[in-house]
């Protein structure tokens, strides 16, 4: 997949359940309008939206499923069950949660990868990180590239951004690592997207700034009532 996504842009296409689009077959619609758009890759979550955007684009996809356990605060792909439903989904590549946060159950980032690599070797897997240290140990694991996705949402980084002082993150994150980099958190213009190319990531996903319209209402009417103000 990477060679894939490589130079081009990976939109996320997600709803929670307490969201209006939740629906895998609305999912898969806006996964349809992103690839007609030009995007080269899909980021999405649950099994079911998986199949139904498989259903619908030619796309590869980055897979995760989001869930919450109890005295964890790591909740992306975060044990083999999740695997388990990521494989049976047919992604290209699952994406998870690699912080230095606990996982539920014990059970550690090195126990899923390597639990993935014996399953289905030809699956890709993408660390989600919120530091450098965490890209690093990501690379040693044997990951197959790191994504930003997870700065400025962790405890110990929730005050920073990943577009703060010019892409500073990024740019650290590129240094340490020598295998792919992908941007992603608050990529929320063209322009952000074409920064993060030319410093060197290898692709982008951006998510709430295309398949969120609540949230881009939210943006749109904080502006109006900022004017007003």
């Amino acid at each position: 997949m990477l060679k894939e996504i490589v130079g081009g842009l990976v939109v996320s296409c997600q709803a929670l359940p307490h969201e209006p689009l939740h629906s895998p077959s609305i999912m898969a619609k806006l996964a349809l309008a992103a690839m007609q758009g030009g995007a080269v890759g899909i980021r999405a979550n649950t099994l079911a939206d998986i199949r139904a955007i498989k259903s619908e684009v030619s796309l590869p996809v980055i897979g995760i499923v989001k869930r919450d356990y109890e005295g964890s605060d790591v909740f992306i792909t975060a044990t083999m069950q999740e695997i388990d439903e990521l494989l049976e989904s047919g992604c290209e590549m699952i994406a998870m949660d690699a912080t230095s946060r606990v996982r539920p159950g014990g059970v550690t980032t090195a126990e899923l990868v390597d639990y993935c690599r014996r399953c289905s070797p030809s699956v890709e897997l993408m660390a989600d990180i919120s530091t450098v240290e965490e890209a690093v140990a990501a690379a040693a694991l044997g990951f197959d590239c790191v994504s930003t996705t997870l700065h400025g949402y962790t405890a110990g980084t929730s005050a920073s951004k990943l577009y703060d002082n010019d892409f500073a993150f990024l740019k650290a994150v590129l240094s340490a690592v020598s295998i792919p980099v992908i941007a992603e958190g608050n990529v929320r213009t063209p322009d952000m997207l074409a920064r993060c190319l030319t410093l060197g990531a290898a692709s982008a996903v951006v998510g709430g700034a295309i398949t969120r319209p609540l949230e881009i209402t939210e943006r749109f009417v904080a502006a109006i009532g900022s004017e007003s103000a």
